[in-house]
C-alpha cells in the first residue's frame, strides 16, 4: 500500500535502542530533581521515585543562602567565559595555518600535536610549569594551560580544509592579508563550526573542579563545581538560617546542589545545538 510504513528488524532494533538511551538519560535527571523537592519525611523514607512528594524547597534555600554559592556561581561564569573566549581565539588561530597545504612542517607540527593526545607529562610537571610561571591562585592558571584543545583543533582545522580554496585565493589577489582573510572571512564563515567547538569548550570549563584544587589555594576563587563536591562529598558550608540542618534530609541538599549545577548548561544547550548538528555536519562536506 502506498504510503504505508514498513517496519524493518534494524528500525526496531534502532528505536528500542534510542528509547533506552532516552530512558537512562532522562531517569537520573528526574529522580534528582523529584528528591530535591520533595518533603524531608518522604525522602528520609526512600518514597520519592521519579515524582515528588509534597513539594519543599528547603534544599534550595539552604544551599542558595550559603554565602560561598554566589561567589561560586560568579567565579564560574567569569572563568567559564573568560577560558572559553581564549579557547576559541588561540584554537581558531593555530587551526588556520594546519589547515593550508603550503604551510612549512605542516605534517610535523601536526603529528607534534597528535602525540599531545596519548603523551601527557602529567600532573607534577604541569603544577611545576605554573608555579614557575607566577600563576598560581589566579584564573591565568585555569586558562593559559588549556588555550588550546587537541581534538576541537582538529575539528576546525578539518573545517577549514573543507572550505572552498577560491574565497582565499580571491582575497589574496585583492590585497588581503593572512590576518584578515582569517578574522574577516574565514571566521565569520565558521560560525557553525566555533560554535561547535564553543559548546564542548563552555561545558568542559563549567564542570571543571579538578585543575582549580591543584591550582587554587583562595577558597574565595574556587568555582561553583569545588564548593559544590564539598558540600557533596564533605558536608562542608554552614545551614543557613531558615531551616536546622538536622532536619533537612541530605538526599535533598545533594540533590538540589546538582540541579543548580546543571541549570546553566541546560538553558544554553538548546540554543547552541542547532549550531552544533549544523557544524558536525558541515565538516564532514566537501565544498
Amino acid at each position: 500500500m502506498v504510503g504505508q510504513r514498513r517496519f524493518t528488524v534494524f528500525g526496531v532494533v534502532n528505536a528500542l535502542i534510542l528509547i533506552a538511551v532516552a530512558i537512562s538519560t532522562l531517569y537520573p535527571l528526574l529522580y534528582i530533581t523529584a528528591v530535591s523537592v520533595s518533603d524531608t519525611a518522604s525522602v528520609t523514607k526512600g518514597e520519592v521515585f521519579l515524582w515528588p512528594h509534597g513539594f519543599n524547597l528547603e534544599a534550595y534555600k539552604d544551599v542558595l543562602f550559603d554565602p560561598k554559592i554566589p561567589r561560586a556561581y560568579l567565579n564560574t561564569v567569569y572563568y567559564t567565559f573568560l577560558g572559553t573566549f581564549i579557547n576559541l581565539l588561540f584554537t581558531s588561530v593555530a587551526a588556520y595555518p594546519l589547515s593550508q597545504p603550503q604551510f612549512v612542517g605542516r605534517k610535523f607540527w601536526m603529528l607534534a600535536i597528535v602525540l599531545t593526545m596519548f603523551l601527557q607529562p602529567g600532573i607534577i610537571p604541569n603544577f611545576l610549569i605554573v608555579q614557575k610561571l607566577g600563576l598560581l591562585d589566579s584564573v591565568w592558571a585555569l586558562v593559559i594551560p588549556n588555550a588550546i584543545w587537541t581534538f576541537e583543533l582538529i575539528i576546525l582545522k578539518s573545517f577549514y580544509e573543507n572550505m572552498s580554496a577560491q574565497i582565499r585565493e580571491a582575497a589574496l589577489i585583492d590585497g588581503a592579508s593572512e590576518y584578515r582573510i582569517l578574522f574577516n572571512i574565514v571566521l565569520p564563515l565558521s560560525k557553525p563550526a566555533l560554535a561547535s567547538v564553543g559548546l564542548f569548550f563552555f561545558i568542559g570549563h563549567w564542570n571543571s573542579f579538578f585543575l582549580p584544587m591543584i591550582y587554587l589555594n583562595d577558597q574565595w576563587k574556587y568555582p561553583l563545581q569545588v564548593v559544590l563536591r564539598g558540600m557533596l562529598i564533605f558536608h562542608e558550608g554552614n545551614s543557613s538560617s531558615l531551616v536546622d540542618a538536622s532536619a533537612l534530609a541530605p538526599q535533598a541538599k545533594k540533590n538540589a546542589t546538582i540541579i543548580l549545577a546543571m541549570i546553566p548548561v541546560l538553558l544554553i544547550y538548546p540554543f547552541a545545538q542547532k549550531y552544533f548538528a549544523k557544524g558536525v555536519m558541515l565538516g564532514a562536506e566537501k565544498g
